[in-house]
């Protein structure tokens, strides 16, 4: 079983148990005219693209372009994305680990889901999957190819278990080539994935390798 979903994402994955559970509560809630269909796909939009992954890309576009605010960032997350006014207050621990040719992070939650929704929006579903969950830890090498993702031999790969308490943003590294670009257009290199670990940052046909 691979441990996300697979190239097209949700195309033509089958539903899981608890998948199944909330389309049918709210088929229920929509009948008895309790929601509008069309406000929930609104908020989901928003926390897709606005309230989240967003906010994440420019935290670290920011950290790529200003070296005091990498540094702030690095000592204390939390304060740091709090610091940016479009990102809304991160109310748990925010930890932020840097990649660099070295070293490689990764996100995982070992027990649950636990994720910095602020700065990242919506967790992916292979992200909650068991799969993902228990091969994250035991094979993140394994796992990371599985997201087409190679790293030199030497490049030691480092798992962070996130917690209730304590969430983690990856910063990527900086794609070469990008010396001199404004924080806007760094942040369109910047994807969800490559701030869970999973990918790595750049244009789509880079950050897909």
């Amino acid at each position: 079983m691979s441990p996300h979903d697979p190239p097209a994402h949700d195309h033509g994955s089958e539903l899981g148990e608890m998948q199944l559970r909330v389309r049918a509560l709210e088929t229920i809630l929509t009948e008895k005219g309790y929601v509008d269909p069309a406000a929930l796909d609104a908020i989901v939009e928003t926390f897709e693209t606005k309230i989240g992954p967003r906010n994440g890309a420019r935290i670290v576009a920011r950290a790529w372009s200003d070296a005091d605010f990498k540094r702030r960032l690095l000592e204390d997350a939390t304060q740091a994305a709090n610091s940016m006014g479009h990102s809304s207050p991160v109310g748990s621990h925010l930890i932020a680990v840097e990649n660099t040719p070295r070293t490689h992070n990764m996100v995982v939650c070992t027990l649950c889901s636990c994720y910095p929704w602020e700065v990242l929006g919506l967790p992916p579903v292979w992200y909650k999957s068991a799969a993902y969950r228990s091969r994250a830890v035991r094979d993140p090498k394994g796992v990371l190819a599985d997201f087409g993702v190679t790293l030199p031999p030497e490049t030691e790969i480092r798992v962070w278990d996130s917690t209730a308490e304590t969430r983690f943003l990856v910063v990527p590294m900086r794609p070469a080539g990008t010396e001199g670009w404004s924080e806007e257009r760094l942040a369109d290199l910047v994807t969800r994935d490559s701030m869970i670990g999973t990918a790595m940052a750049g244009p789509p046909e880079v950050a897909a390798r």
